[in-house]
């Protein structure tokens, strides 16, 4: 087995398990390789040091459950959710780049919470919002797809919609 570490463009690590050096190749090649994060494909092998396991060495003046916060993390989100940029799209909620691995856990976390506790009602996501608005039906937490220009009318109309990245690491149980 081989653990490789890994980053995508966006600078999000991460590890990667594979059979072998051969088997890694094999999936890099036919684009099979990508970031759990944002679903990037152009990833890079890290620099990675063997792991020894020689026992535990506590230095004085150390707790076994001391922390390290990685210098020049942010876990502020790269735009205001809602804004459209330069081109009209409308920004969404996502890590920034470089954030670090407890940053990446956090949000993951956050948007599996989100997905357990709203109903996914997919392209019905502007209709059902209006009702909700409107107090044609009962309000509840939802999510689902709609185009840019539907959110920014939801917007314009005073109901709060968000746009959210779903990477695929939370369509898979294996994480």
């Amino acid at each position: 087995m081989k653990v490789l570490n890994l980053q995508c463009a966006h600078q999000h690590s991460f590890e990667g398990w594979f059979a072998s050096e051969d088997a890694f190749q094999s999936q890099f090649a036919q684009g099979q390789v990508e970031c759990p994060m944002c679903g990037d494909r152009q990833v890079q092998k890290m620099p990675t040091a063997p792991r020894l396991n020689l026992g535990v060495q506590v230095l004085p003046g150390m707790s076994s459950e001391s922390t390290v916060q990685e210098a020049g993390s942010n876990p502020n989100v790269t735009a205001r959710p809602g804004e459209a940029d330069a081109s009209g799209q409308l920004s969404a909620m996502r890590m920034p780049p470089g954030a670090g691995t407890a940053e990446q856990a956090t949000f993951l976390k956050a948007l599996r919470h989100l997905m357990a506790h709203t109903e996914d009602v997919g392209q019905r996501f502007a209709e059902e919002a209006r009702r909700m608005h409107y107090g044609d039906i009962e309000s509840r937490n939802i999510r689902g797809q709609t185009s840019a220009r539907e959110a920014m009318e939801l917007l314009d109309e005073g109901i709060e919609v968000m746009p959210l990245p779903l990477p695929a690491a939370l369509k898979e149980t294996l994480q």
